[in-house]
């Protein structure tokens, strides 16, 4: 045991960076279980050579709404791939997701955009090819967006667990630059209410971990930004499509956690820009 720990790799993020291993931790617990909504073997391997700590993301509800909120994301970019099997997916403050190894279907184009320190630790994990491309810039900026329109086109955009760290002014600019520039593009994000981020600052505050900074109580009204909104969904409520191909025991039982999960006022939003 002592000299697996001796192998394990140090890690040093920024304080929202490091909110990356939450999802990781969630995606690696949910795959050791005997059957698990989504399998991911990657973030198992992640796991078990980088040393951070997994106590704020403890097996209970909190992991299974991370669960949840990946299965959603997962299935919007599997719908747009089927429809544009050639076309781009730019993961917004990516992370360490795996996403790419869980959607790629062969032919579509990847980026997986986030800030440097985060890039520098992915690529200890991930590797650029000919259809995928690690970006290290702030996605606040402007400089990655002609390496993302250098992809064909289509484009499908997603932020994962990302936005809720940043001020509600960065979110809107970004949103409003990839309406501008990607015309039909899809942008798919989660939303959090403001009573749920109030409770969220004093987790936070417990967990010494970044707290949400924006909150969003209606999805809609992001529609003046130049988008539109085509689905919004919570946690306990996935798109029919999906919930068809959920367990059983799923379909019938996430209805009846929305008085607990509803409190967390978590959103999936798919938009269409333009």
């Amino acid at each position: 045991m002592a000299e697996r720990r001796t192998a394990r790799q140090t890690v040093e993020l920024g304080d929202v960076q490091r909110t990356l291993f939450f999802p990781l931790a969630a995606r690696a617990r949910e795959t050791r279980k005997k059957r698990p909504l989504l399998r991911d073997p990657k973030a198992v391997e992640i796991v078990e050579s980088v040393d951070f700590e997994l106590a704020p993301i403890a097996p209970g509800p909190t992991a299974l709404v991370v669960t949840l909120r990946t299965l959603i994301m997962d299935w919007w970019v599997r719908r747009f791939l089927a429809g544009h099997p050639g076309g781009t997916v730019v993961e917004l403050g990516t992370g360490l997701n795996t996403r790419f190894e869980r959607t790629d279907n062969g032919t579509a184009h990847w980026i997986d955009l986030d800030l440097p320190d985060t890039i520098e630790l992915r690529r200890r994990f991930f590797a650029d090819t000919g259809r995928r491309q690690m970006l290290a810039a702030s996605l606040l900026d402007e400089d990655w967006l002609p390496a993302a329109e250098q992809r064909p086109g289509p484009y499908f955009f997603v932020a994962d667990g990302v936005l809720a760290y940043l001020r509600e002014e960065d979110v809107t600019g970004m949103l409003a630059r990839i309406a501008g520039r990607f015309p039909g593009a899809m942008i798919a994000f989660d939303t959090v209410t403001r009573a749920s981020t109030g409770q969220e600052l004093k987790m936070a505050a417990k967990r010494d971990v970044a707290p949400w900074q924006w909150a969003c109580d209606d999805p809609r009204s992001l529609e003046r930004l130049g988008l539109r909104l085509i689905e919004s969904v919570p946690v306990t409520r996935p798109p029919a499509g999906l919930r068809a191909e959920l367990p059983a025991r799923y379909r019938y039982l996430l209805p009846l956690g929305d008085p607990i999960f509803g409190k967390r006022g978590l959103s999936l939003n798919l938009f269409q820009a333009g």
